[in-house]
């Protein structure tokens, strides 16, 4: 296959050349922060993936940074206090990527309901408060009868129906977050490649060598890095038995669906987050974008192809049940669907379900309400934190756990390499932080020999809730404003308000990089100026070496933007093969892999089949 990207000719070649003091396997959310970091903290970094950047699980999420409010049912606390809190940091640090939205929650009166209005307004009282939630803030929580739930929601199925709760949640891009730290991690000095399969990982003297194969080209070879970090997600335990680790059978995968139709067929204000119906212990979100509604999870052990899963009748049969049964008057069918996705989360085995899926005490109303006060007392200065968790021994019945297990990931650490398994989206950059200090920390005394007698290297970690992703550098406490006057600059040049508007909440503090292709006179026949600004951009700074690339995971045009992909497909397709001179073979190979996928997301031949 041949094809022409000197960014990334350039990157193969610094990773034979140079040695480097850590080498990151996976390039999803995880591995994308700690490239972050540890490149911001001054070790040299390489970082790679077998597939593109965040097209595993970081690009297949619901794409939530979401708070976890149903956690506190099993009072799991510190789950929240760390999600809220995270969730404020990511949002400081990628200030264009996140964004605050209402999360609507439908209480019905039905066996096994998750909350009752009382305990609905308990714990979104808790939940402001471990959110740091001002009583003037617009995403103050409230709580609605049934008659006023109706009314904003007049979809709902009334049956049974008891009130609505309204809180804070954020809304999020996660390929776009993925990217973004990336891009920061490059220009802080690491060396990113994609399609780079990991096959070994063996001692080189006190480091370690890593052999890869370029799945494009085939070439094998090898990267030299004195600490090795498996940030590979579902694939975690592939690493660890090709590097003989002890650890063994880490990952329990599950795969979640999610399905995109057109908005005017379930118009929804904001996110709704209701009980799946099934007595399954699931909830599920329905959730606006742009001009698309899309809705998930589903939540099913998995064992089949992990490059590939996929969207199958019975995962579309749960979740048009389940929607039509909370919107009856919907009657959304397969055809309405535009597009899906199916992502694998890489839950760690034998812990439970970080979704709140065990076997915990359930929390009442009462004892929701107990711990409320208790949390009053704590926040108002007047006991100490120990009497907390006292109190919460004393509901649970068991001794409170503060380790990273509970919250849903975990870091060993075996002979010079990092493994980090499990976590969600929104832990990310405490995952990566976690891991910084495992590299950094007296305590972890192999990594400290490492670095400080072996290779005579310190490490200082950054102060990550204060270090902007690319794209982020910019007032996070004035994102409205800031973007408003990125795509005023754009409408400058001729960029028509909506297509300026997009262009700033994609790129951020990078738009004036759009703007420098546009005026460079970068034109192509058949797509405007802006979207040919936006492919190169695409293509030199952004890592993209296929159309699905860019469709998918650099743009929302396949999942959010499906009536413009007739338009562009073939422009976008030809201008890639010019800038990246592929050969012909190449370019009806490229061709064939994107329409393949794309028919996959939009689910043709199942729609054919049961047609």
């Amino acid at each position: 296959m041949r094809f022409k990207s000197e960014q990334r000719i350039a990157a193969i070649q610094k990773l034979k050349d140079e040695d480097f003091d850590v080498v990151i396997i996976g390039a999803g959310i995880t591995g994308a922060g700690i490239a972050l970091q540890a490149a911001a903290s001054g070790l040299r970094t390489a970082i790679i993936d077998m597939q593109d950047f965040a097209e595993g699980t970081s690009s297949r999420s619901t794409k939530l940074v979401h708070g976890g409010i149903r956690y506190l049912k099993t009072f799991d606390v510190d789950v929240v206090a760390d999600t809220v809190s995270e969730r404020a940091r990511v949002q400081q640090v990628a200030p264009h990527i996140p964004r605050p939205s209402h999360m609507l929650m439908p209480l019905y009166d039905e066996p096994e309901a998750t909350f009752t209005p009382m305990g609905a307004e308990i714990a979104m009282e808790i939940y402001d408060k471990l959110a740091n939630v001002p009583d003037d803030s617009p995403y103050v929580h409230r709580l609605l009868s049934a008659e006023e739930a109706h009314d904003y929601l007049p979809m709902l199925d009334n049956e049974g129906l008891v009130g609505l709760a309204i809180y804070l949640d954020y809304q999020n891009n996660d390929a776009r977050l993925t990217i973004e730290n990336i891009k920061q991690a490059v220009s802080d000095g690491a060396v990113a490649v994609s399609h780079l399969k990991a096959t070994a990982v063996v001692a080189d003297g006190s480091e370690k060598r890593i052999s890869v194969v370029d799945t494009f080209t085939k070439e094998l070879f090898d990267i030299k890095g004195k600490v090795v970090v498996n940030a590979a997600g579902t694939w975690h335990d592939t690493i660890t038995k090709f590097a003989d680790e002890t650890t063994s059978d880490a990952i329990r995968p599950t795969k979640g669906v999610h399905l995109v139709i057109n908005q005017d067929r379930l118009p929804v204000p904001n996110t709704v987050y209701f009980d799946s119906g099934f007595h399954d212990g699931r909830m599920l979100f329905v959730i606006p974008r742009a001009n698309k509604t899309y809705f998930g999870t589903t939540d099913t052990d998995y064992t089949g192809d992990y490059m590939h899963p996929k969207v199958e009748k019975a995962d579309v049969d749960y979740l048009l049940t389940a929607i039509n049964r909370r919107f009856p008057n919907a009657h959304i069918t397969i055809d309405d669907v535009q597009a899906s996705w199916a992502g694998l989360r890489p839950l760690i085995s034998g812990v439970g379900d970080y979704n709140g899926n065990t076997a915990k005490k359930v929390a009442s109303d009462e004892s929701l309400h107990t711990l409320d006060e208790k949390l009053d007392q704590y926040f108002n200065h007047e006991i100490e934190r120990q009497v907390v968790d006292e109190q919460l021994d004393h509901l649970t019945g068991f001794k409170k756990s503060t380790s990273s297990v509970s919250r849903g990931f975990q870091i060993n650490v075996e002979n010079g390499i990092v493994n980090v398994s499990g976590g969600k989206l929104t832990d990310y950059r405490l995952m990566a932080s976690e891991t910084m200090t495992a590299l950094a920390s007296e305590t972890m005394t192999a990594l400290t020999k490492l670095f400080t007698d072996n290779f005579d290297k310190a490490v200082t970690p950054i102060d990550s809730t204060k270090y902007p992703v690319s794209g982020g550098h910019f007032n996070p406490n004035d994102v409205d404003g800031e973007l408003a006057k990125y795509a005023e600059e754009l409408e400058k040049h001729d960029v028509n308000e909506v297509k300026a508007m997009e262009i700033a909440n994609l790129y951020g503090s990078n738009t004036p990089e759009i703007i420098a292709y546009i005026e460079s006179g970068v034109s192509a026949p058949k797509l405007s100026v802006a979207e040919t600004s936006m492919l190169h951009y695409a293509i030199d700074k952004e890592f993209v070496l296929r159309p699905i690339d860019y469709f998918l995971r650099r743009t929302n045009y396949l999942l959010f933007k499906s009536e413009d992909l007739a338009r562009i497909e073939e422009p976008v397709i030809d201008e890639m093969a010019k800038v990246l001179d592929w050969s012909d073979e190449t370019k009806q190979a490229m061709t064939a892999e994107y329409v393949h996928l794309r028919d996959e997301a939009q689910l043709k031949a199942l729609k054919e089949e049961l047609n």
